[in-house]
Parts: structure tokens; sequence; C-alpha cells
């Protein structure tokens, strides 16, 4: 149940995609000096040291995180994204890639306030003591989906929710609509991220199919393949359901993407999306 460890799959395509998408939303809510909620229901170690023994066995970073690493050119619009990784990777020697949790300690204010849940017993440690002298960290050994009802609505009432499970226990695919018709009903105004990888497009399909019949307004979804969907083992594509996304998103996507594809497709064989699934 609780053998997935994210330090296998630090950096990749997948992490790429939906931590552009992350930084973008929290600069977009900072834009308002109101404070806000950070709530991550997956949250993982924190940080992950890609020199390691997982990290190097499977090799995703190196055509994720860096090939854009050695870019020149990369748009302006990731520059938030770049920055807060270059804090922790100072000499441009890329050391360590960040978890959603410390990409969001870099980027929140003084007023804003995070709460995170890992129940992995390796990686809660480690992501508590990340966060040890942070008094504005709540971080619970916990179950994330059960804090969807526990901590929303937000005392802010403004928030971004990212909903980020492994996958692994295809349980999830289940859980994920029913939590956020919840969670939408305690807090409709929030903003949700929810990360999907694509192994068996059928069943991805369904759970999106779910939350557009769901009676939630105002769903985009952004979707990076590097190859096209197959029956063999393996993820191909992931891609971020949005949920009351902030108005500059959807053109930010749109200059972001091509650029994504032309770097991170090698091979040529992949795709980008950029959907409206559900209006006003």
């Amino acid at each position: 149940m609780l053998s997935y460890r994210h330090s296998y799959h630090a950096g990749n395509h997948a992490d790429v995609l939906k931590h552009i998408v992350l930084t973008l939303c929290i600069n977009a809510l900072k834009e308002k000096e109101k404070p806000f909620l950070y709530l991550d229901t997956h949250s993982g170690a924190g940080r992950y040291l890609l020199q390691s023994e997982h990290a190097e066995k499977t090799g995703e970073f190196l055509s994720g995180i860096n090939l854009i690493w050695q870019q020149s050119d990369t748009p302006e619009l990731l520059n938030t994204y770049l920055s807060v990784l270059k804090r922790y990777n100072p000499y441009d020697n890329l050391k360590y890639y960040l978890g959603s949790p410390l990409i969001a300690k870099q980027l929140l204010r003084e007023q804003d306030k995070l709460n995170l849940t890992e129940l992995h017993p390796t990686d809660y440690p480690l992501l508590r003591q990340e966060f040890s002298k942070d008094k504005r960290a709540k971080v619970l050994r916990e179950d994330g989906f059960a804090q969807l009802k526990s901590k929303l609505p937000p005392e802010s009432r403004r928030g971004i929710i990212l909903i980020d499970p492994s996958y692994e226990i295809k349980d999830d695919y289940h859980k994920i609509p029913k939590a956020l018709v919840e969670a939408y009903k305690r807090f409709a105004t929030g903003v949700y991220l929810i990360w999907y990888p694509v192994v068996s497009r059928t069943q991805t399909q369904k759970m999106i199919d779910q939350i557009v019949n769901s009676g939630i307004k105002r769903i985009s979804q952004f979707e990076f393949s590097v190859k096209p969907d197959n029956n063999q083992k393996g993820m191909t594509a992931s891609g971020m359901i949005v949920i009351n996304p902030p108005w500059k998103l959807q053109e930010q996507m749109q200059t972001i993407m091509p650029w994504l594809k032309n770097i991170l497709d090698t091979e040529k064989t992949g795709n980008y999306l950029i959907k409206e699934l559900v209006p006003e």
C-alpha cells in the first residue's frame, strides 16, 4: 500500500508540468495581499537527491528537468519555477529536485499557511524535518483525502489545493472525484490542482469524465505526452486538471506548452493538450 517512493521519479516530465502549473497558480494568488492556504494531500519527502540510488536507477530526471536546466532561452513564464530550484542548486549543478511542498514553501509569504500530509513511514520524517522551523506549516502523517474535509474551507477563504496521489492504489481514481465533490461543497472558490498519469487511458479518462460530470464549474485541462497511448507498461503522458484556474493560466500555458514539447519531446512522438473542460 505504501511502497511508492517519488524519489524514483523526481524531476521527470510529469513533475515539470505539475510544478510549472503550481508556480503559476501560486503567483496568481499572490497578486492580492490577502493570505491563502496551500493544502497538499500527498506531499512526499520534500526534496530529492538526483544522485541517489533511486533517481539514478530510473534516470527519469534526465529526460525531464535536466533538459530544461541546460537551456539558456527558457520562457520568462518559467522564471519563478527555475529560480526556486536554483536556490537549492546554486552552482548550476543540478543536485536536488524539489517536491511541491518545498516549492510552495519558497513562494508563500509570511501571512500564508501550508497544510501538508504524508503517510509513508520513510518520507514523513523527511518532510517534517524540512519544515521543522517553518511556523506557517502543519505537517501531518494522516490521510490526505481526509484533509479535504477537515481543513476546508480555510479561514482566509482563499486557497490552492494540490491533489497528487501516486495512483499506485487503483482506488485513487475513484476517490478523487468523490473527494473533489465534497471539498467543492465546502470551498467552491478554491483553486484545485489534480495531477494525473496516463498509464491506462481508459482508466484516466473515466476519472476525468466523472469530474466533468460532477456539476463543478470552471475546469481546465493541461496534458503533456512523450509517447502515444499504448498498452505497454509505463506512463506515456500526464496532466493537470485545474478547477477555478486563474484567469491568465490558459494563455500562459499556450506559450509554455509548445516550448516544453520542443525541449522534452526528444523523439517527436508526443503532444500536448490545452482544453476548457467545463466553462463558468
